[in-house]
């Protein structure tokens, strides 16, 4: 067996060096079998896979494909304004915080044509002069800071007292038009008082400006009104004290309201000066080259009352 193991050995040796017909034919029938055997076995490794991955599910899909950036969409408080897409009638359409500007049923401004008789409130203001820091606003940045308006921003120590409570004044800002009616009628600019108690709660005083004289106590404030949008102008040698903006008359009308802008956050202590105070024409045009129609529609009055009030001087 030996023997015939080691002859096999030589042929096949020898088919290699010197193959005659019947070898060569054995040979090819081997290789060709070969090649079925890779072509079942191995069908991924071929080069001409037609095979495709497998999709992704939404479960594999990155966090960042499903659900885009903040900062493509800006950030912060949702962009508010006085046009046709971004203005007071879709206010609440913009952002689910801006909801209250439909719903509330103590919004603000309102039309005062009726008042009611009732008890007084006791009020008080003691306000103090205050270095001149004046901002042109474009975007709000909170409930004090109210946007799109020029902006005076207050020094701290000056006081709204209504009963017990006091109210700090904030800052002063414009309307144009006037947002509050007597009785139906626009007024060409309003002003707006911002107070805030200790507690967070707000009070406004509202001040109607009517075409008229030039009014000099306002010239330290027309004379630097900021020219770009954004721009903060502080004067720290001039000082202006409100209270000389403000009428001879201290009668007051008097309801519940809210925020004139977004969020329009009701709970708010309404004051409108039954006195409107004047500028000239060139003074309220030196305004409303800057903002014009920067004013909320009137808002339905519902069941509120209307009362008028005397401010107390502090002695």
């Amino acid at each position: 067996m030996k023997h015939e193991r080691e002859k096999t050995s030589s042929n096949t040796l020898a088919a290699v060096v010197v193959p005659n017909s019947a070898d060569v034919t054995k040979f090819v029938r081997i290789e060709f079998l070969l090649l079925l055997i890779s072509l079942v076995v191995f069908p991924a490794c071929s080069p001409q896979s037609s095979t495709e991955p497998a999709p992704t599910t939404a479960s594999e899909t990155p966090d960042s494909a499903v659900h885009s950036s903040p900062a493509e969409h800006g950030g912060g408080p949702v962009h508010w304004g006085y046009g046709e897409d971004d203005g007071p009638a879709n206010w609440a359409a913009l952002s689910p915080d801006y909801a209250t500007c439909t719903s509330g049923r103590e919004q603000s401004p309102i039309d005062i044509a009726a008042m009611t008789t009732g008890d007084q409130v006791r009020l008080g203001r003691t306000y103090q002069a205050a270095t001149l820091k004046i901002i042109r606003q474009e975007h709000v940045s909170d409930v004090i800071d109210n946007g799109h308006t020029i902006q005076i921003n207050y020094d701290e120590g000056s006081y709204l007292q209504l009963g017990e409570a006091s109210y700090e004044l904030k800052q002063y800002h414009f309307h144009a038009p006037s947002e509050h009616t007597i009785k139906g009628r626009h007024f060409p600019m309003e002003m707006h008082l911002v107070h805030q108690s200790a507690a967070g709660d707000l009070a406004v005083l509202g001040v109607l400006i009517d075409q008229g004289s030039h009014n000099p106590a306002f010239e330290p404030v027309w004379a630097n009104l900021p020219d770009e949008a954004g721009e903060e102008v502080h004067i720290e040698h001039l000082a202006v004290n409100v209270d000389d903006l403000l009428p001879a008359n201290h009668n007051t009308y008097r309801y519940r309201g809210s925020l004139t802008t977004p969020p329009c956050s009701e709970g708010v202590s309404w004051f409108v000066a039954v006195e409107p105070i004047a500028l000239s024409a060139d003074q309220i045009a030196a305004f409303t080259s800057i903002f014009q129609g920067n004013n909320r529609p009137i808002q339905a009055l519902y069941d509120r009352a209307i009362f008028v009030d005397r401010v107390a001087e502090a002695e």
